[in-house]
């Protein structure tokens, strides 16, 4: 073993000829230690958590673990140990992988399987546009009745200028010459088992092999621009503060040829002066005349279909709700409409005329209320 290197039994904790059943729960039990899920933001043990990967990848594997204890850390060419020391597997890169064991099988297939490390190139075909939000602000009635809203919208969209396809009108596609229309670029490095070649996705054409003769003057190429939309927005009956409104493919344009995204419109609903509203049903709060609640009579309710008039029997409290059927909010998931809640607030008088005090003495002598000097009635 070359000083300064870590042998693979050694990360997992198990012997040299230790058998696929303590292989396998040496490395169950260290992956669950050292899960990143687990050291979030801990460089040290996402390193450590790769080398186990490593390491249980190799020795889980009967012909990649003969091969590494016939040839030892530095390999069946001499190229070189698996460096470690304090800082584990140092100079591989592991970007592009996943954390599980079966991410790491890619990288020593090139080890132990051949000399190249292939990059499939990924061609983008049809993409759907990204979905957007926007926010309309309405009335309480409005949020009540229902309306229509204008709304302009800034977005990405299929540039009308090269129909989406990115190169400018008159002008053709053309082979990519960086790849040579292969979609990708081949790049040959000297790695620990002797030199490899990496094939990787072309920068320039993005893996499509193709590329515009002349881009696009408006999109650049990209085949799409900024473009301004006003968009009618139908708002239903009955929302409330919050709901959201989906338009269907009024988002991002798509690329390629594919579908736009969708439009998703939140509605903020300014409070009401008068009115409070509780899911389908109206709350207010009537006052009325001391009189009124004592002798009863009818009274005016302001709802948000115009005025109604109820009755208020003799002798009613502070406090008293009433109901106006049919008056509320309309359910927008169903059929009908909520309720118009009144509560009734007495209200007591603080200045009385002449007339009134003498009248309400007398109804205190009937009522055998003895009534002291300094009162409101006095």
């Amino acid at each position: 073993m070359t000083k300064g290197t870590k042998d693979l039994h050694e990360i997992l904790g198990v012997k040299k000829g230790a058998t696929d059943a303590e292989i396998k729960t040496a490395y169950r039990k260290l992956a669950l230690k050292w899960h990143p899920d687990k050291h979030k933001g801990d460089n040290e043990a996402e390193t450590k958590f790769k080398e186990i990967n490593v390491a249980y990848e190799i020795l889980s594997d009967k012909k990649k673990r003969q091969q590494y204890e016939a040839f030892g850390a530095a390999g069946p060419g001499g190229a070189g140990g698996f460096p470690g020391g304090g800082r584990g597997f140092e100079g591989f890169d592991f970007s592009g992988f996943s954390n599980g064991a079966s991410g790491f099988a890619d990288i020593f297939e090139t080890f132990f399987g051949g000399g190249n490390v292939r990059s499939r190139s990924k061609k983008r075909g049809p993409m759907r546009g990204n979905d957007i939000e926007a926010a309309i602000k309405i009335t309480f009635e409005e949020a009540v009745f229902g309306c229509q809203k204008d709304l302009e919208i800034t977005k990405p969209d299929v540039c009308d200028h090269c129909n989406g396809k990115g190169a400018e009108p008159g002008t053709s596609i053309v082979t990519c010459k960086t790849c040579g229309g292969a979609g990708e670029t081949r790049e040959a490095r000297n790695t620990i088992l002797g030199q490899m070649t990496t094939s990787r996705t072309c920068d320039e054409c993005s893996g499509e092999g193709r590329v515009p003769e002349k881009k696009c003057t408006k999109c650049h190429g990209t085949t799409r621009a900024r473009v301004k939309e006003r968009v009618k927005v139908k708002i239903p009956a009955g929302v409330d503060n919050g709901s959201t409104i989906r338009l269907s493919d009024k988002g991002e344009g798509g690329v390629k040829g594919g579908p736009s995204g969708d439009l998703y419109i939140d509605l903020i609903v300014t409070p009401s002066k008068k009115f409070i509203r509780s899911g389908s049903d109206i709350h207010s709060e009537i006052e009325i005349h001391l009189v009124q609640a004592v002798i009863g009579g009818e009274i005016e309710v302001d709802t948000i279909d115009g005025i109604s008039k109820i009755k208020i029997p003799a002798g009613t409290e502070d406090g008293k709700v009433f109901k106006i059927s049919g008056a509320g909010v309309p359910k927008v998931s169903g059929s009908g409409r909520g309720d118009h809640l009144a509560k009734i607030r007495i209200a007591i008088p603080k200045k009385l005329s002449k007339k009134e005090k003498e009248l309400y003495r007398q109804l205190a002598q009937e009522a055998g209320i003895d009534i002291k000097k300094g009162g409101l009635f006095w």
